[in-house]
């Protein structure tokens, strides 16, 4: 059994350095203090170890559940949208009542799966574009500490891609710890702490936040990751594992989580061959992956400290390097059909903006405006024939 848990092993501490300076960065973004991004991270590892552990072990299928990148992508992104968190809460709350609604009423799932593939692409890569673009900002504004970082990415890129962005995330910390001096985390409590967050309703940090974070969470990391375990030949029941996403959600929301899912590519680690030649064995790996994430949970404190000292564009731009991938796979979703071109540039051009109109941010205007170039240049008009006149 040393295979499986080796792999959970690896898929755990992958998952958890790609993304947790993205995570910690969204909460901040959208008005988090310190002690309340620790909050939320410790509540999206513990969450997400949890139902990796218990569904793992039910279904004896390597389940995996992660936090939302996608989601926390669209946090820092959305900025400009909120700066007043019991109102993010708010929104996350609400992302996961959908959740848990597409787990209880499939029609519903089925409704989100139906938005146009072109246009969901191109909102989550207008979303990832400009955080896409962060790495090129700190390498001029701070060298000393940017460009370390992205040549230690492109030389393990080449050579050893799982690992380039946790060993870029640890050369990045390291300049953090060297430039900011020993007293860098004072007065800072590195103990994991749980921070209860009071949620408020706010329609329109709902429609720019909370909508796009379902939309995103949905279509970016559920629907995948069912997919992802499909080619390697299990059938995920869609009700336990929507359900676990959604009531994840909606538990961690009141601590901070922005939203818990199904994992897709530390899912392919896990549930491939290279898990355990025997697939009836590889859930092993998932169980190992949820213990050690609840782990790293407990040192989230001593993350959000570390963060909190390094210049902000510094952290955008290792989360950045991280995104990549992501960025490419949106884009060429998005372009793959000529015939949604169009509606889907236009969607990623206004999500990429970043404008704020009636207080909504611009992955909901990226949305509406691409689905309505879309029904435009679809609508069947009728073009009017010239009579024929009759001669003599």
């Amino acid at each position: 059994m040393i295979q499986p848990i080796s792999a959970g092993i690896v898929s755990a501490l992958t998952g958890f350095a790609s993304s947790f300076v993205l995570v910690v960065a969204g909460l901040r973004a959208v008005g988090a203090t310190g002690q309340q991004a620790s909050s939320g991270l410790l509540a999206v590892c513990v969450i997400s170890g949890l139902c990796c552990i218990l569904l793992a072990w039910r279904f004896r299928m390597p389940i995996s559940f992660a936090w939302s990148t996608p989601g926390a992508a669209l946090l820092v992104a959305a900025a400009a949208t909120t700066d007043d968190f019991g109102a993010a809460v708010g929104a996350f709350l609400v992302c996961g009542t959908l959740i848990l609604l597409c787990g209880l009423w499939p029609a519903l799932g089925r409704a989100i799966t139906r938005i146009p593939k072109p246009l969901a692409s191109a909102m989550l890569a207008g979303i990832l574009f400009p955080i896409c673009l962060a790495p090129i900002t700190a390498a001029v504004e701070i060298p000393w500490l940017a460009l370390p970082v992205i040549l230690t990415w492109l030389v393990l890129f080449r050579f050893a891609p799982r690992w380039a962005v946790p060993a870029a995330m640890v050369v990045a910390l390291v300049g953090i710890g060297v430039s900011a001096g020993p007293n860098a985390l004072a007065g800072v409590s590195l103990l994991p702490q749980v921070t209860f967050v009071v949620p408020q309703f706010d329609p329109l940090v709902i429609v720019s936040l909370g909508l796009p974070l379902f939309i995103v969470t949905m279509a970016g990391q559920n629907v995948p990751g069912f997919a992802v375990m499909s080619t390697f030949g299990y059938t995920v029941p869609p009700r336990p594992a929507l359900l676990a996403s959604g009531l994840g959600t909606m538990a961690g929301s009141f601590f901070g989580g922005h939203a818990v899912n199904l994992a897709a590519i530390t899912a392919a680690l896990m549930a491939g061959p290279d898990s355990h030649p025997d697939k009836s064995k590889r859930w092993v790996a998932t169980v190992t992956s949820g213990i050690l994430f609840i782990v790293l949970g407990l040192a989230a404190g001593v993350a959000t400290a570390l963060i909190s000292a390094a210049p902000p564009v510094l952290i955008t731009a290792v989360a950045g390097l991280a995104l990549l991938g992501a960025l490419v796979s949106a884009v060429v979703s998005a372009l793959e059909n000529p015939a949604h071109r169009i509606p889907a540039i236009a969607t990623f051009l206004v999500t990429a903006s970043g404008v704020v109109i009636v207080s909504i941010g611009s992955a909901f205007w990226g949305l509406l405006v691409g689905g309505v170039v879309m029904l435009w240049s679809a609508f069947p008009w009728r073009r009017s024939t010239p009579r024929t006149v009759a001669k003599g």
